[in-house]
Formats: structure tokens, sequence, C-alpha cells
């Protein structure tokens, strides 16, 4: 019964050591921008809530199991996303399928209002996913924009941004490859 309680309690440090560990690795690739990103001790299942696919299905994040997710939440009208989302397109481009980046607009943001918004900051190539009821906001605690919500390929939040970010930055691409590779 000792042996059995001893390893048991070998095993337990064991796994918090472990995470401790992955924790201060991704804290190392932070710089620049992603110093604000807040990594989660302890990874915590996303919230299951619906949205809209651009062609206006229902999804959820279910849909994407298996693949790291990058889940941004913004508006047409917000100005720090107008910045931030080329560098999510550029991000996406530049990590290809091993991390899916889920752009979602939260709140009233009319299908015109978000083509006008992507064609007049150039990108393509990046979800136009809709959450006009902010129910998919709410699950998730945003409450400002923009909000980006790390998700590993089993649909843990495994980090989290407030505020606008360089996403293309070489720090952001090493913290997400990291995130990817631990899966």
């Amino acid at each position: 019964m000792k042996a059995l309680k001893s390893a048991l309690l070998y095993t337990g440090l064991a796994i918090l050591a472990n995470a401790a560990h992955a924790d201060a690795h991704l804290e190392s690739l932070k710089d620049g921008d992603m110093r604000k990103l807040v990594i989660a001790f302890e990874p915590v299942a996303a919230p299951d809530v619906t949205f809209f696919a651009e062609d206006g299905s229902e999804a959820t994040l279910a849909d994407y199991a298996g693949t790291p997710v990058v889940l941004n939440f913004w508006a047409t009208w917000c100005a720090p996303c107008r910045k931030e989302m080329p560098h999510l397109a550029a991000l996406q481009d530049a990590i290809g399928d091993r991390v899916a980046v889920l752009t979602v607009a939260t709140g009233r943001n009319p299908p015109e209002a978000i083509d006008r918004f992507f064609a007049e900051i150039g990108v393509t190539g990046l979800p136009k996913a809709t959450d006009p009821k902010q129910e998919m906001a709410r699950a998730f605690g945003v409450l400002g924009l923009p909000i980006t919500v790390i998700l590993d390929a089993e649909g843990r939040e495994v980090a989290r941004l407030q505020g606008d970010a360089d996403w293309s930055s070489e720090s952001a691409q090493a913290i997400l490859t990291a995130i990817a590779d631990a899966d």
C-alpha cells in the first residue's frame, strides 16, 4: 500500500513538473506583442457553443478537432481589429494547415460590412465566421475586442491575448508551432 501511495505521489509530481516545463517553454518563446499572451497553467475545455460559418451553416469548435486553433474575436467597427487582421492572415499563410486561424465577427456585423472590412485591408483567405448574438463571445468571457484564444488540438484553451498583436511575428509562430508539436 505504501508503495502504491508513493507511486501515485511521484506520478502526480511528474505530471505537474511536465506541465510547468511546458509552460516555461512557451513563456521562453514570448517576445514583442506575444509578451501580452497569458498562458493557462491548466488547459481548460473550450465551451461547446455554435457560431455561423461564412456560408451561414452552424459550426462548432468540434469541427476543428485534432488541429490547434487561433480563435480571434473581432468586429467591423474595431480599429485594433483592422490593424491585427493582416497579421492573422500572414500567420495562416506562414503556418499552413498545422494550425487553423478562425476569425469570428461577434455582435452585429452584416455580411456586406465584413466583406468591405476584408477588402479595405486587403485580407483574403481567412474565414468570415459570425457570432451575431455574441453567445460564443459570452461563453468565452470576451469583454473587449480583439481577443484571441489559442486552443490545443484537444479543444482546450491554452492561452489568451487581449488586444491586437503581430501574429505574423517569429515569436507567435514559434509559440503556435510548439503548441502544434505538443499535440
